[in-house]
C-alpha cells in the first residue's frame, strides 16, 4: 500500500514537472519590454540573455541574432552582458504616431538550434512635443453687429504626444471684449472658441490683438502660443451652412492622383460679397495636408497622392466655410481607403547554406525564412511553393517561417548546382508575387570511372614526322569533380611488328594531358600500323579507370621534287638555247618544258610558271602544258637573248619544286645569229668628230679583214667536202655523217642539220653555246627518206676540194607530206588553246589533250627510238638527246604520272605500244647518231 501510494506520488511529480516546463517555454517563447522613448543608444532595455536562459557568453556560442522583416533594427545584442540595448535614438511620434500604444515587435534566433523568439518593447511616451497651431498668426473678421455671447471657432493646437503629455487646455490672454470657452469633442480633442462678452464698435477700435496659448500635461509643462488679429467689419450677419454635417466618401488606395473626391457646398443667406463663401480644410494632421487638398472656390476635395492604406486606414478633416465677412460654418470629412493588393510579398531569408554533398539523406535543412505581405485580409494571405520538378520541399515553420529541405537522394554528375526559386504569392486579385533565388552546389563524391568518347581511335601520321612532335591527343572525360575528376593517362600494351623498335623508343604519352609524342621519326616503309592501349585513370580514392584502343597509321609524304627532263644541262660546259624567228607570231611556240615527279596521286600533278624574263609580257608559259609560247610579235629594240627562269611545283603539301633556265634567240637562221652576233660589238657614240672618224675607219678595216676570213675558211671547207665526195665515189662509201660536223669560221663553230643548229663560240667570244630550233621546220617532220641520204653536210678535213665540183650546198627544203594539221598536235601544243588559268582540265576534251601531250613526251624520253627533235611534234628534245638517250638513262617516272580525269598512269598507256616504233624512227636514229659522233 505505502509503495503504490509513493509511486503515485513520483507520478504526479513527473506531470507537475512536465507541465511547468511547458508553461516556462510558452512564456519564454514571449517576452515584453518597455523603455520611454528618446533614450541614448546603447540604452539598456532587458536581461535577454536570463530571458532565454542562456548564459551571455552562449549568446554568441550559439549564434543568437535578431532578426527582422527587412526593417531597420532598433535594438542590438550586448553579447558581453547579455543584454537588449537600443541601437539609436527611437522616436515614439515618428514610428507609431498618436496610437495609444506603440509596440515594436521583432525576433531571436537560436541559430545552432535555428530556435526562434519573440519580443516585444512597448515604447512609452515622454513629454517632448509642444502643442504647436498650424499658423502663427489668425485673423477673425468679426461684424461690429455681432451680437454678444456669439462664438468664434478657433483653430486647435496639434500636440503629437499621447495621454498626459497631450494637449490639456487653452488660456486666452486678457482683454475687454472675449472669452474662451473649450469644447470637448468625442474624440477627446478639445476646440477653443472665443466668445464674445462685449459689443464691438469698429469706429472705437478697428482692430484687435489677442494671444491664445495651448498648455499640455507633461513634467515640464509645455505650451504653444498663436496670435489672433480681429478686425471689426460693417455689418454681416449670417453665417455659411453646409449641406450636412459630414461628409463620408470610401477611396482606394490606388486612386489617382488628382482624382475630385467629392465636392462639399455651404450655402449664405446674406447677398452680395458677404454671400461669397470659401472653402477651407482645418486641422489636418501632416500627413493628411500632403495626402488631400480642398479647392477654395469649388469645394472640391482632390488628392495630391496615393492614399496608402498601410500607413493609414481612415482620415478625418474638419471643413469650414468662410464668407466674405468672416462667418464661418463648420462640417467634417471622413475618408476611408479601401485596401488593395498593392504590395507584393517580402521574403526574408534568415539562414541559407550553399553546398550539400550529393549523398545527403533527405531531409536536410538548405534555407529558412520568413515571408510577410503588408496588405490585409485575403491580399495578405500569401502561399510558398518551389518548382516541381526539383528534388526539395518547403516546410512551414511557426511565424510564417518556411524551410527549405531535401526530398530525395541527389546526383551531382546529373545535375551539378540547383538555382532554387522560391515564389510567394498572396491571395489578392490580381495576385502579386515575390521571387528569390538561391543557388545550391552540389559537392562530389567520386562515384564515376573516366569515359571515352569512342569505343576506339585512330590517327593518320604523315612519315618523315620530327622527334618529339605531337602526332596525336586522347581526353576522357570524367563527370566528377576537382580531384575525383583529375584523369592521368599511360600506354599499357602495343601490337608492334616483331622487326620494330621497342615501343618505349617510338612512342610516349603525356599523363596529364593524354597528348601522344613520337620520339622517332616513323618509315612508312618500315611498318605501316600499329595499336596502342592506352589506360585513363582517375585521381579519386578508390581511383577508377577506363582503357581505349588507338591505331596509328603511317601515310606517305611528298619528299621528291619534280625532275625536269627538258631542257637538260649539256654536258660540255655550254648552256642550250632555243631558237625563235623574228617574224613568229603571238601564241607561236618557242619550246616545252618537260618534268616528271617520283611522287604518286595529287603530289605528282605538276604545274608550271614563269618566275623571271628579260622581257616581261614577251613570253607566256603554260600551266599545266609546260609550253613556251609568245605573246605579241618581236620589236627592233627587243633583246636578241632572252633569258627565262622557269619553276615546275608539284601539288604535294608541302609543294615541292624545281628551276630552270630557258634562253631563247630571236633569230631567222644563223647567219642572222652571226650578223646580230657581230653588230653587238659596235662601240659607243663619241662626241669628238676626229675620233668618230678613226672609229668608222677602223670598224670597216676590222669587218673586211673578218669577211676575207670568212670566205677563206669557206672555201676550204668546201674543198675538204669535195675531196670526201671523191673518196666516197671510190668505194669507201661511208653512209652516215662525218667525223666533223661543224663548219669553222673565225673560231665559230656551226653545227648544220635539217631540224636544229648548234653554234659554239670560242672562250673570248661574248657568247656561249647557243641552240635554235629551226621555225621554218617547227610543225614538220623529218620522213624518212631525207634521214637516210648519203650526201653528207660537212667533209672532213683531210679531203681537197676539187675545182670542177660546186662550191656551195643548197639544203633541200623539208618535206611537206609530213607536216601536222592543227587539229593532229598532240596535246596543247596545237591550235586547240587550252585554259591557262590556273586550273586542271575539267572536260573530257581537255583532259584527252592533256593526256596524249604526257603519253608522247615521256613515250620520247623513255624509249629512245623515235627522234628529240626540235619539232613541235617531238617538243623540241632533239637538240638534247640521241639515240643514246635510252631508258637506261632516264628514271621510268611513268608510273608516278598522274593523268587528270583518267585513270591511266603513263606506263600503263606506254605499255600497249612497247610493240610498235613510229615510222620515221630509223632515220632519226640515225642522224641523231651521226650527232653522237662529233
Amino acid at each position: 500500500m505505502i509503495t503504490g501510494q509513493k509511486h503515485r506520488d513520483g507520478r504526479r511529480r513527473i506531470l507537475l514537472c512536465s507541465l511547468l516546463g511547458l508553461l516556462w517555454e510558452t512564456v519564454a517563447a514571449q517576452i515584453r519590454y518597455s523603455i520611454p522613448e528618446e533614450m541614448e543608444k546603447g540604452s539598456f532595455v532587458g536581461n535577454i540573455a536570463k530571458d532565454l536562459g542562456l548564459e551571455p557568453r552562449e549568446l554568441s556560442e550559439r549564434g543568437t541574432r535578431i532578426v527582422s522583416r527587412g526593417k531597420k533594427l532598433h535594438f542590438a545584442l550586448n553579447v558581453r552582458s547579455g543584454s537588449l540595448v537600443t541601437a539609436d535614438r527611437i522616436d515614439r511620434e515618428e514610428l507609431c504616431a498618436q496610437s495609444a500604444q506603440c509596440l515594436l515587435n521583432f525576433n531571436v534566433l537560436v541559430e545552432d538550434k535555428l530556435k526562434i523568439y519573440s519580443v516585444q518593447v512597448e515604447i512609452t511616451d515622454i513629454n517632448d512635443n509642444a502643442p504647436r497651431f498650424r499658423e502663427e498668426e489668425l485673423e477673425l473678421k468679426i461684424s461690429e453687429t455681432t451680437s454678444p455671447g456669439t462664438h468664434f471657432i478657433l483653430e486647435s493646437a496639434y500636440d503629437p504626444d499621447v495621454e498626459e503629455n497631450s494637449l490639456q487646455g487653452y488660456k486666452l490672454s486678457p482683454n475687454d471684449h472675449f472669452s474662451l470657452l473649450v469644447q470637448n469633442a468625442a474624440d477627446k480633442i478639445k476646440y477653443p472658441e472665443l466668445v464674445l462678452e462685449r459689443s464691438l464698435d469698429r469706429e472705437e477700435e478697428p482692430t484687435l490683438h489677442i494671444v491664445l496659448s495651448a498648455w499640455d500635461g507633461g513634467e515640464p509643462v509645455l505650451s504653444g502660443t498663436v496670435r489672433i488679429r480681429v478686425t471689426v467689419l460693417d455689418v454681416n450677419d449670417n453665417a455659411p451652412v453646409f449641406t450636412q454635417p459630414v461628409y463620408t466618401v470610401n477611396v482606394p488606395e490606388n486612386v489617382p492622383q488628382g482624382t475630385v473626391l467629392l465636392t462639399v457646398n455651404a450655402t449664405d443667406a446674406d447677398e452680395g460679397s458677404n454671400s461669397q463663401v470659401r472653402y477651407f480644410l482645418v486641422k489636418i494632421p501632416g500627413k493628411t495636408s500632403r495626402i488631400f487638398q480642398m479647392n477654395s472656390v469649388t469645394g472640391e476635395l482632390s488628392t495630391l497622392q496615393n492614399p496608402d492604406y498601410e500607413d493609414a486606414e481612415f482620415h478625418e478633416m474638419d471643413l469650414e466655410a468662410q464668407d466674405g465677412l468672416g462667418f464661418w460654418g463648420r462640417a467634417k470629412i471622413h475618408v476611408t481607403v479601401l485596401d488593395v493588393n498593392d504590395n507584393a510579398p517580402e521574403v526574408t531569408v534568415t539562414s541559407v547554406t550553399n553546398s550539400i554533398p550529393e549523398n545527403a539523406p533527405p531531409g536536410t535543412v538548405i534555407a529558412l525564412f520568413q515571408v510577410h505581405d503588408r496588405d490585409s485580409g485575403e491580399n495578405g494571405r500569401v502561399l510558398c511553393s518551389i518548382p516541381g520538378d526539383l528534388p526539395f520541399k518547403l516546410e512551414k515553420k511557426v511565424d510564417n517561417y518556411h524551410s527549405l529541405v531535401t526530398d530525395r537522394a541527389l546526383d551531382r554528375e546529373k545535375v551539378s548546382e540547383y538555382n532554387i526559386t522560391v515564389r510567394a504569392v498572396d491571395f489578392g486579385s490580381p495576385a502579386l508575387s515575390t521571387d528569390i533565388h538561391i543557388l545550391l552546389h552540389v559537392a562530389d563524391i567520386n562515384d564515376n570511372p573516366p569515359t571515352f568518347s569512342q569505343a576506339a581511335y585512330s590517327a593518320y601520321i604523315l612519315e618523315n614526322n620530327p622527334r618529339g612532335a605531337s602526332i596525336y591527343s586522347l581526353t576522357a572525360h570524367d563527370p566528377d569533380s576537382e580531384q575525383n575528376a583529375l584523369v592521368t593517362y599511360s600506354i599499357m600494351d602495343s601490337t608492334l611488328p616483331s622487326e620494330a623498335p621497342p615501343l618505349s623508343s617510338i612512342v610516349s604519352i603525356n599523363s596529364e594531358t593524354g597528348v601522344l609524342y613520337a620520339l622517332c621519326s616513323f618509315d612508312y616503309e618500315q611498318f605501316r600500323e600499329f595499336q596502342l592501349m592506352v589506360t585513363a585513370r582517375d585521381s579519386g580514392d578508390p581511383p577508377l579507370s577506363t582503357n581505349v584502343s588507338l591505331t596509328l597509321f603511317i601515310l606517305d609524304q611528298n619528299d621528291n621534287a619534280p625532275e625536269i627532263l627538258y631542257p637538260a644541262f649539256p654536258t660540255d660546259g655550254s648552256s642550250g638555247v632555243e631558237l625563235a624567228p623574228r617574224s613568229a607570231e603571238p601564241g607561236y611556240l618557242v619550246t616545252k618544258v618537260v618534268a616528271v615527279d617520283a611522287d604518286s596521286g595529287q603530289n605528282a600533278w605538276l604545274s608550271y610558271h614563269l618566275l623571271k624574263a628579260t622581257e616581261p609580257g614577251l613570253f607566256s608559259m603554260g600551266l599545266h602544258s609546260g609550253e613556251i609560247r609568245t605573246v605579241r610579235t618581236f620589236l627592233d629594240k627587243d633583246a636578241l637573248k632572252q633569258n627565262l627562269i622557269v619553276a615546275v611545283t608539284d601539288n604535294g603539301e608541302p609543294p615541292l619544286s624545281a628551276t630552270v633556265s630557258v634562253t631563247v634567240a630571236l633569230a631567222d637562221s644563223i647567219p642572222d645569229i652571226l650578223s646580230d652576233l657581230s653588230s653587238q660589238a659596235s662601240p659607243d657614240p663619241q662626241d669628238d668628230s676626229l675620233l668618230t672618224f678613226y672609229l668608222v675607219i677602223a670598224v670597216a678595216v676590222v669587218s673586211c679583214l673578218f669577211f676575207a676570213f670568212i670566205v677563206l675558211l669557206l672555201a676550204l671547207r668546201l674543198r675538204r667536202w669535195w675531196l670526201l665526195q671523191v673518196a666516197q665515189s671510190s668505194g669507201d662509201h661511208v653512209g652516215g655523217v662525218p667525223s666533223s660536223q661543224f663548219l669553222g669560221i673565225d673560231g665559230v663553230r656551226a653545227f648544220l642539220q635539217t631540224y636544229s643548229h648548234e653554234v659554239s663560240l670560242t672562250t673570248d667570244s661574248r657568247r656561249s653555246q647557243l641552240i635554235f630550233p629551226q621555225p621554218n621546220y617547227a610543225d614538220t617532220l623529218i620522213s624518212q627518206q631525207s634521214c637516210e641520204k648519203k650526201v653528207p653536210l660537212l667533209i672532213s678535213e683531210n679531203v681537197c676540194i676539187s675545182k670542177d665540183q660546186p662550191t656551195s650546198f643548197q639544203q633541200a627544203p623539208p618535206n611537206t607530206d609530213w607536216r601536222f594539221s592543227q587539229a593532229q598536235r598532240p596535246g596543247t601544243s596545237g591550235s586547240q588553246n587550252g585554259d591557262e588559268g590556273g586550273t586542271w582540265p575539267n572536260n573530257q576534251f581537255d583532259t584527252e589533250m592533256l593526256q596524249a601531250m604526257i603519253l608522247a613526251s615521256a613515250n620520247e624520253a623513255a624509249d629512245g627510238s623515235s627522234t628529240l627533235g626540235g619539232g613541235a611534234g617531238t617538243m623540241g628534245l632533239s637538240a638534247r638527246y640521241g639515240p643514246q638517250f635510252t631508258l637506261q638513262h632516264v628514271p621510268d617516272y611513268r608510273q608516278n604520272v598522274y593523268i587528270p580525269g583518267s585513270t591511266a598512269t603513263l606506263a600503263n598507256a606506254a605499255g600497249k605500244r612497247d610493240g610498235k616504233a613510229p615510222a620515221g624512227g630509223n632515220g632519226n636514229k640515225k642522224k641523231s647518231g651521226k650527232k653522237e659522233k662529233k
